[in-house]
């Protein structure tokens, strides 16, 4: 019996800490992404390449101005993107850089999000709320809601 019990709680250590190492190696996926597609490639003028690989071409930026609900489709904030680094094509100086703390990252089967800070000089500038999904080729920002600080 005590044989029984040993080997029972063995296979419980030994599911949850894959099942925990699934899940770390799952959060570093996300926090690439919105690292390489979001902070340093539309934050601070990074690849295109990387920015169109990280969203999914029906990501929407909602946002409320004036009491109402705003939307911004990737394509667009794409082409403020092309507009801004090709008035300006060096990338910020590094005191300029925005920055990224991930609070949260919470994930269910292919869903996820992500509650993250942008900062620049550490200062808070943006809580954001990024909503992702785990396509075949991998994950994708899928849409953002936001505080400005």
């Amino acid at each position: 019996m005590k044989k029984i019990i040993v080997l029972v709680v063995f296979a419980c250590i030994t599911t949850m800490s894959i099942f925990a190492q699934e899940t770390e190696k799952e959060q570093n996926a996300i926090k690439s992404i919105i690292q390489t597609a979001y902070v340093d490639g539309l934050q601070n003028k990074g690849e295109l390449k990387d920015i169109e690989n990280g969203f999914h071409p029906g990501f929407n930026l909602l946002g409320i101005n004036h009491n109402m609900l705003t939307k911004f489709p990737i394509y667009s904030w794409i082409e403020s993107f092309e507009k801004r680094k090709s008035e300006n094509p060096e990338p910020p100086k590094d005191d300029q850089k925005i920055t990224c703390d991930y609070i949260t990252i919470d994930i269910t089967g292919n869903a996820a999000m992500a509650k993250i800070q942008l900062k620049r000089n550490n200062e808070l500038l943006f809580t954001d709320y990024l909503q992702l999904y785990k396509f075949e080729e991998g994950w994708k920002i899928v849409s953002k809601i936001y505080y400005r600080h």
